[in-house]
């Protein structure tokens, strides 16, 4: 396998080296993990015998999807031995004489760090780190007791009032951390027509980050692209339907009925009732029975449903008519696949969804706060409407397992 500079430098950086540790930021899709993953394991297998290390990840599932599966075939052209042991989130490796233990962790939350609490540790690897609390992080760090040890920091960039970016890359000098920046020219196995596509897909806050790999700040609207070329019927019966709802009391409920035609997928009708509006609540039968008049005549495959209504799932289900899911809430990756669904020309809106409309016209970023979090107005269709492009069309393509977005901040 070839590997470019920037990689090589991330391999083998380890080898009479000064450093404590690294940080390779940048752009998606630049190699970092894969030269950062076999370089972790190399160096940890030239300088330790017998002793434990930490893979972690923001789930121990996307830890080994992003690392071991990554690395574990390159292992083994070296004369590595990996035996994973999956029931207990670990996998130890042989080479020659010599057996090292590597554990996975999740950093998913502040009650992570206490995970790891107790453990000596020969060295750590954080894969996508600026998505993990900084209560874990530096729990994890603080178990790199041993002589020698190491700590290994990859991500992709966030704004650039992150902790990590202000307390880890902004001091890396300070720290004793070698520190190399990618941009996707130096993974040699990208093509130039996928480089271009990457390219074009991206723009905005979005394309600084995962192209230039930027550390920029968000404003503005959410879906800047969105426009009237959006706004169509489709041309003939659609083949499958499926509906999505945002579930409110005091809130609006914002529920839309989605039909596949032609390989797209069309908004074809919904329901928006705002109680703030009309002064009065509804119940959850009275919503439902807005959710079958929505459906007259169309048999959807499911309806997926905001995870936090567990009254109204509940139901749903309770009148057996209609099969109901709960929906995936991730706001921000679902934001990227929303964009990307534009983009790409997979969702439209009929002109009769007119709540769904105005909000894309209105949606906007918190500028604010110190993430990336929209303002929680204007949201309740485009909620129902990420929680259905995270259910149905996440999987057709992107990287991560989501779409690449061509999402503006600016």
């Amino acid at each position: 396998m070839r590997f470019s500079h920037k990689q090589q430098k991330a391999l083998l950086w380890w080898n009479n080296s000064r450093y404590d540790g690294i940080i390779c930021d940048g752009a998606v899709r630049s190699g970092k993990t894969l030269s950062m993953g076999l370089g972790f394991i190399s160096w940890a297998m030239a300088s330790f015998e017998n002793t434990d290390f930490a893979l972690c990840g923001k789930t121990i599932t996307s830890v080994k999807r992003n690392v071991l599966s990554a690395i574990k075939s390159h292992l083994s052209t070296v004369g590595m031995v990996v035996d994973e042991k999956v029931s207990k989130n670990y996998f130890d490796v042989f080479l020659g004489g010599r057996k090292n233990r590597f554990w996975f962790f999740g950093g998913k939350d502040e009650s992570s760090a206490s995970l790891i609490q107790g453990m000596t540790l020969g060295g750590v690897f954080f894969d996508e780190v600026a998505l993990m609390p900084r209560s874990f992080v530096e729990q994890a760090v603080a178990r790199c007791s041993l002589k020698n040890s190491k700590m290994w920091f990859n991500c992709n960039p966030e704004g650039p009032y992150h902790w990590f970016y202000r307390e880890w890359i902004k001091k890396a000098s300070e720290k004793n951390l070698l520190y190399l920046h990618f941009k996707m020219s130096d993974n040699p196995s990208l093509s130039q027509r996928v480089l271009k596509r990457y390219e074009t897909l991206y723009s905005g806050t979005f394309y600084k980050r995962f192209v230039l790999g930027e550390w920029v700040t968000t404003s503005g609207l959410i879906y800047p692209m969105f426009s009237e070329k959006y706004i169509k019927e489709p041309d003939g019966k659609c083949e499958r339907y499926v509906v999505s709802a945002d579930y409110g009391t005091v809130n609006p409920t914002s529920i839309g009925l989605w039909g596949l035609y032609d390989g797209k997928w069309f908004r074809l009708r919904e329901y928006y009732y705002a109680s703030k509006e009309t002064g009065q609540q509804r119940t959850d039968e009275e919503h439902y029975a807005a959710l079958e008049k929505l459906c007259m005549g169309v048999n959807p495959d499911f309806i997926i449903v905001d995870p936090s209504a567990a009254s109204f799932m509940e139901c749903i289900r309770r009148h057996g008519k209609f099969t109901v899911k709960a929906a995936d809430n991730n706001v921000l990756n679902g934001i990227r696949r929303v964009a990307n669904a534009l983009s790409e020309g997979l969702i439209f809106f009929s002109p009769s969804c007119t709540s769904a409309i105005k909000e894309f016209y209105l949606y906007c970023w918190d500028e604010k706060s110190d993430g990336d979090t929209p303002l929680k107005t204007n949201d309740h269709a485009m909620d129902d409407i990420r929680y259905f492009v995270n259910a149905v069309i996440k999987n057709n393509g992107g990287d991560d397992g989501f779409f690449v977005a061509s999402l503006s901040r600016n």
